[in-house]
């Protein structure tokens, strides 16, 4: 995951030692250490299904983790949902631990009466909970946390150059998504409202950048619209080429819809396509409203209402005064509150500030 890769990578006065599973890729610390998973956890995982009490890890991967952990300072566990798996390792750490959440994780199966349990448990015995935004945090409260533990840890943005976008003369205009194919993503939304745009604006083109379980179904929905012709899925993208896809497009749409409880925090994808440069239409869910104020920094809807985001996208196309303000203003406001420079140093500062706490919540009872 990129947006945790560029956290580890920016850390300045802390040296990161990588713990994990398996390693993809390049990454930057100098220190990696992994610990496959236990060829027995499938066990744990069934009797998850049978009793309702989330799987945890063995013995032995718990004893392995805390010897390596135990050479460093502090622990951070990125996803609740992980920590929840981790309470062996927690009950027996001797360090400061910091536990993050991001979304997903703290909906869904994390929050049934199982989870709920040791998600309890886990604020116990970490001394901050660090989250991706203030109703993700809210969430979390609800699921137990001492508010009192609670910190908003915002993402860091990469260094995305502004591209400067006028109205296309020829009424081409390229709207597009990057997110995975699910549910709570509102692809379903973005076609139906492109499909309601495309009538004032027939040249316009969609392209959706992912990959996910619902691509068939999204395809479907397209062919049943008619828009088929003018909707390109791309797949997944890398770095490099969603940037690439980025500056050849006019209008970035991102329509959130909470599923099954399960919220976003700020999606990243959205805040690499405001720095960049493209204004953004979206929805009033979740973290979206701390990247997007209406009307000055992007637009927003309401969820589920592709009437709404049709008329946006209108809106932007309509007026290009309002279009290049909003593209202007919203890289401005990302770049300034999501820049490497103020969230690592956010990040440093709360790992130093559970340091200078007090352990009692640490260690085996």
């Amino acid at each position: 995951m990129l947006h945790i890769h560029r956290q580890i990578a920016g850390l300045r006065t802390y040296s990161p030692l990588v713990i994990a599973q398996k390693l993809e890729g390049t990454w930057p610390a100098a220190r990696i250490e992994c610990v496959p998973r236990s060829p027995l956890r499938f066990i744990a995982r069934g009797a998850e299904r049978l009793t309702g009490r989330p799987w945890q890890i063995g013995r032995a991967e718990a004893t392995r983790i805390a010897a390596i952990a135990s050479r460093c300072d502090l622990l951070h566990i990125f996803f609740g949902s992980t920590a929840v798996h981790m309470l062996p390792l927690l009950r027996r750490l001797e360090i400061p631990v910091v536990v993050s959440f991001h979304g997903s994780d703290a909906a869904g199966a994390t929050a049934s009466p199982g989870y709920q349990r040791a998600c309890r448990e886990v604020f116990d015995r970490c001394l901050l909970v660090l989250c991706r935004s203030l109703p993700l945090a809210a969430r979390v409260e609800t699921l137990g946390c001492d508010p009192a533990r609670l910190r908003t840890m915002r993402t860091v943005l990469p260094d995305i150059a502004f591209v400067a976008r006028e109205a296309p003369a020829d009424g081409a205009w390229h709207v597009v998504q990057a997110a995975r194919l699910v549910a709570k993503k509102g692809i379903a939304t973005s076609l139906r409202a492109f499909a309601e745009f495309r009538r004032a604006h027939p040249a316009a083109r969609f392209t959706v950048a992912g990959e996910g379980p619902d691509e068939a179904e999204l395809r479907e929905l397209a062919a049943s619209l008619g828009i088929a012709d003018a909707v390109g899925f791309a797949g997944f993208l890398g770095q490099a080429e969603l940037g690439r896809l980025f500056s050849s497009a006019h209008i970035f749409v991102h329509p959130s819809e909470t599923v099954g409880g399960d919220t976003e925090g700020i999606p990243n994808s959205l805040l690499e396509a405001m720095a960049s440069g493209l204004p953004a239409v979206a929805t009033s869910h979740g973290g979206i409203p701390e990247a997007i104020t209406d009307g000055e920094t992007g637009l927003l809807c309401a969820e589920r209402d592709p009437a709404a985001i049709a008329c946006a996208l209108a809106r932007l196309a309509d007026d290009p005064a309002l279009f290049r303000r909003l593209a202007r203003a919203g890289s401005d406001f990302v770049r300034r509150e999501f820049s490497a420079d103020s969230r690592i140093a956010e990040i440093e500062r709360l790992y130093s500030e559970a340091r200078a706490l007090p352990q009692k919540q640490t260690g085996s009872r």
